[in-house]
């Protein structure tokens, strides 16, 4: 079964500052969780891609009529209710498995090392309609 585990920036509230804040050690820490995290799940196999996104402020959202230009607008912008920071993509064997991997995830050290407890979305990747039907 295939699962991305969609990882938010910090939503208000949470108490996590943003990464901008943090130390370098901090920040090490949290890189070098993540590398960890990502070389084991390469190891068992599970691992597709994992990817992190570039900061929020820097996404564009594209609208086409499939007529004249595409519309390209700037955002989302930080007072949006959910950023996307970066993604798991794997291949498990159950939902529980992805959902073990995601709590894993959330728990990746921050300030001081105390668990960032992100909120990790896990859905599950549908394949294809069958032509056939």
């Amino acid at each position: 079964m295939r699962f991305m585990l969609l990882q938010n920036y910090g939503e208000v509230g949470s108490g996590c500052v943003p990464m901008d804040q943090w130390t370098p050690g901090d920040i090490k820490a949290h890189i070098d969780f993540q590398i960890a995290l990502n070389a084991e799940l390469l190891e068992s196999g599970e691992l597709i891609d994992a990817q992190g996104l570039a900061h929020p402020e820097q996404a564009k959202f594209v609208t086409y009529d499939g007529v004249g230009a595409p519309v390209i607008t700037d955002g989302p912008y930080p007072e949006s209710k959910e950023l996307l920071a970066g993604f798991r993509f794997i291949d498990v064997e159950s939902l529980d498995r992805a959902i073990e991997i995601a709590a894993r995830a959330s728990a990746a050290p921050g300030p001081n090392g105390v668990p960032i407890q992100d909120h990790i979305e896990v859905r599950q990747v549908l394949s294809a309609p069958d032509p056939e039907m």
